[in-house]
This record gives structure tokens, C-alpha cells and sequence, in this order.
């Protein structure tokens, strides 16, 4: 096997089948020895997911007839050829050549002329394809209608940026261990072997990667001294001001990212971790493990709390609520297609069950810190001024930064500003009750 066939495999499953990418992609990528290989079927895993409506339009327009549903992995190829064509330093005919070959692959032989044909063409009517296509906006920035309305919606004067940042290559950011090393120390280690990074803003202990590689090969990965994470999740952990000894309470933990960096931060007394997929708590182990961290983990549902809590209430929750991802979109461009409009008042409610599920196991004078990885309002802001106007004993503690966009309630990073990822955090204190 070769890197555009197993490609083709990976995406048959994300765009004809609503599989994630994540889930497709490492066991199939596993099976090529080779890591050049390896690295150009990831390629083309994600170029083609992050310019899909603009393939999609060309290959259209290129095409007599749709092909039938036994077919999609053949409409995938052709995606897979217009995109080396478009968006790769490959040369046209190799690219041509190679993506014909695969039809072989694929045991059907009878579209070897069709994949030819069809490339070529693109060739040959490349100019006058791309200004027809990029007529409309959502095809030209390769989002579904919906979203770019949703992005406009919220964010008038950004949506064209931020649409931009989802179709950018994002950096391999990481988070050094505070209690293995300091960056300085971890940063000497990277310079010895020849790797180039440079400190991460807003964060004492990230580190960006000029060039992203192997995590596995990074000086001490596998002892702990370091971890993948974008630099906007690396500011939850200082948001949440934690007391020595604090009890607290990890809300969707999974897969631990952080939960890891709470431990490494604070002394905690007690730190409890949920998750509600067995395999999600397992990764939340192995995370733990590698980096020599512990923590009581428990496999429940959060928004039943008299079904895992002792009764014992924190100081500190945080809550990472599932969301719709939309501010990490250029680490998971598969989010375009596989999240859809009615999601977004689904995952609300969800989020909202869990406020109110979480908010009764925290102390008086103790905090909730809400965050999520979208950049909609109705699971941020607007989740949190419902929350506010609802719960008497509920304030907002207002996030003071000099970072992101201060909104009504919270505070907001957009996809790509100072290459982080899209976050939201908003801080809720639970009132003290004077006994007079």
C-alpha cells in the first residue's frame, strides 16, 4: 500500500460514511512503513477535509455524472488528485500518475481513464474552473453555508479571518512539565538535538515547535517532561487561581490534557476526574501515567452527580463542556462536515444540564471555571448570562487579560490570534451566604 490509497481509504470513511478522522486515521496510517509516506497520506488526510466544499465544487463541474454510493472511494480519489494538483509542491504529471495508479489498488481498473481523463481536464481548464467556483464565498473558504452564516452571525468584523485561520496548517505546540523542568531547561534539551522552538506568549511553560515531527522523538516525551497542547488550553490551569490543598473536580477530563497541567500547577489535595467513555478514561490514564501524575478517575455521567459524588463539595470545578469544536477546526478540519447547525442547540442544552448538575458541588466562595473550544455564542456568552440570571448565588469573576476579546460575560480567543487555538472561559463564584 501507498500513501494516496490508504488516504483514499481514511476519507471514504470520514466523507461518504460520517466517520471522524481521528478515529480513521491512526490504524490505517500505521500500515505504511515508509514515513515519508506516512506523512504524505496525513497530508492529504487533512488538506482535502480543510478544502472539501472547493474539491467538491470543481470535481462537480468536472464530472458528467455523479458517481453511485460502491463508487465514493473513487469520487475521493479524484478530491485526493485536485488537491496535489491545487494546494501540493508535487508536479502535475506525477501527481496524475500516481493517483491513476490507485484505481488499481482499489480492484477497479475500469476508471483508470476516467481518473486520467478528469485530472487532465482540470489542467487544462484550471483558470477558468477556479473563478467559477469562487463566486460563492462558502466554496472559496471551504466552509458549509451554515457555518460561515453562524460566523458572520457572531463575529461580523472576524468571520473572513477566522474562516481563514480553520484552512491553516496549525502549529505542534507543547507544555513542559513544571515539576520535571522549567522551559528554559526543557528549551537547552531541543536546542542539543538540533530542534528549533521558541517560548509560547501568554503561557510560563508552552514552547512552539518551528516544524512539526514525531512527538515520540521529542528529548523526554516518553519520561514526562513534556506534552502536546495548544497554548489556549495551557491558560485554563492559571485561570482557575486554585488555594493550596484545594478539592477539585475535573468535569469531562478526557483526554486529560488538562487535568495533567492542574497537577503539574497547583499542590491539590484532592483531585477528582470524570469522564463517561470508558475508552476516554483510559486515555486520561495513559496520560496520567506517562507523566507520572495521579488523580482519583472515575467513568460516570457528571450530570448525575448522586451516582459517583461523595458528597463532599469543591472549591474548584472545571468544567470543558463538549461543544461544537468550531475553534478547532484547523487541528480538525473533519468538524466541518461531520457538526451540522441543529448540533449547536443540542450541545447547548447539554452544557446547560451540566451547569446546573455541577454548580450544587461547589463550596461557597468556590469557583467554576467554563470553558469551551467554540466561538458561538449560544454556547458561550449567552450560556453563561442564562446560567447568571438564573442562579441567585451565582457572579461572574470577571478574567482580566491581555489576551482575546472581553465579551458581555467571559472572555474569547478566535482561531488564530496569536496562532492559538479558539477558546472561550468564563469564571462563576458561588456567593457567600451572610448569616445576618
Amino acid at each position: 500500500m501507498e500513501a494516496r490509497s490508504i488516504a483514499t481509504q481514511i476519507l471514504t470513511q470520514v466523507i461518504a460514511h460520517k466517520h471522524s478522522l481521528s478515529d480513521c486515521r491512526d490504524n490505517q496510517l500505521s500500515r505504511l512503513n515508509d514515513k515519508r509516506e506516512r506523512a504524505l497520506a496525513q497530508a492529504l488526510c487533512y488538506g482535502v477535509l480543510r478544502w472539501l466544499p472547493r474539491l467538491q465544487a470543481i470535481l462537480q463541474r468536472l464530472l458528467r455524472k455523479p458517481f453511485k454510493p460502491k463508487d465514493a472511494d473513487l469520487q475521493v480519489l479524484l478530491l485526493i488528485g485536485l488537491y496535489q494538483h491545487l494546494y501540493l509542491r508535487i508536479p502535475s504529471h506525477a501527481a496524475t500518475a500516481a493517483t491513476v495508479n490507485v484505481t488499481r489498488q482499489l480492484k477497479k481498473p475500469w476508471a483508470t481513464g476516467l481518473v486520467n481523463a478528469v485530472l487532465r481536464n482540470f489542467q487544462r481548464q484550471r483558470d477558468s474552473l477556479l473563478t467559477a467556483v469562487d463566486t460563492d464565498i462558502s466554496v472559496k473558504l471551504a466552509h458549509p453555508p451554515w457555518l460561515i452564516k453562524n460566523l458572520q452571525k457572531n463575529w461580523p468584523n472576524d468571520w473572513e479571518n477566522i474562516a481563514e485561520a480553520n484552512n491553516a496548517h496549525p502549529p505542534l505546540t507543547l507544555r513542559v512539565n513544571s515539576r520535571a523542568m522549567s522551559r528554559d531547561t526543557y528549551l537547552e534539551h531541543l536546542q542539543k538535538v538540533g530542534i528549533i522552538a521558541t517560548p509560547l506568549p501568554y503561557s510560563d511553560c508552552g514552547i512552539t515547535l518551528n516544524t512539526a515531527m514525531d512527538v515520540k522523538l521529542l528529548p523526554g516525551f516518553k519520561e514526562g517532561w513534556v506534552s502536546v497542547q495548544d497554548g489556549a488550553a495551557q491558560l485554563v490551569a492559571p485561570l482557575l487561581n486554585m488555594p493550596a490543598g484545594a478539592r477539585v473536580l475535573d468535569a469531562c477530563a478526557a483526554p486529560g490534557g488538562k487535568t495533567a497541567h492542574l497537577l503539574e500547577h497547583y499542590e491539590i489535595d484532592t483531585l477528582i476526574a470524570i469522564d463517561n467513555q470508558p475508552a476516554r478514561v483510559q486515555k486520561l490514564d495513559n496520560t496520567l501515567r506517562r507523566l507520572q501524575l495521579s488523580a482519583e478517575l472515575c467513568c460516570a455521567d457528571a450530570t448525575l452527580p448522586e451516582t459517583w459524588w461523595d458528597g463532599q463539595a469543591f472549591d474548584r470545578i472545571l468544567l470543558d463542556v463538549p461543544c461544537s469544536s468550531s475553534g478547532v477546526i484547523r487541528r480538525h478540519p473533519d468538524i466541518k462536515y461531520l457538526r451540522q447547525q441543529h448540533d449547536i442547540a443540542t450541545l447547548a442544552a447539554q452544557q446547560a444540564r451540566l451547569l446546573k448538575a455541577l454548580w450544587s458541588l461547589l463550596i461557597p466562595g468556590g469557583q467554576l471555571l467554563y470553558v469551551t473550544c467554540s466561538v458561538f455564542a449560544e454556547e458561550n456568552h449567552l450560556q453563561i448570562q442564562k446560567f447568571l440570571a438564573t442562579y441567585a448565588d451565582a457572579t461572574e469573576t470577571v478574567l482580566v487579560a491581555d489576551w482575546g476579546h472581553a465579551l458581555p460575560y467571559g472572555r474569547q480567543i478566535l482561531p488564530g490570534e496569536n496562532d492559538l487555538d479558539g477558546f472561550y472561559y468564563a469564571c462563576l463564584t458561588k456567593k457567600k451566604i451572610s448569616p445576618f
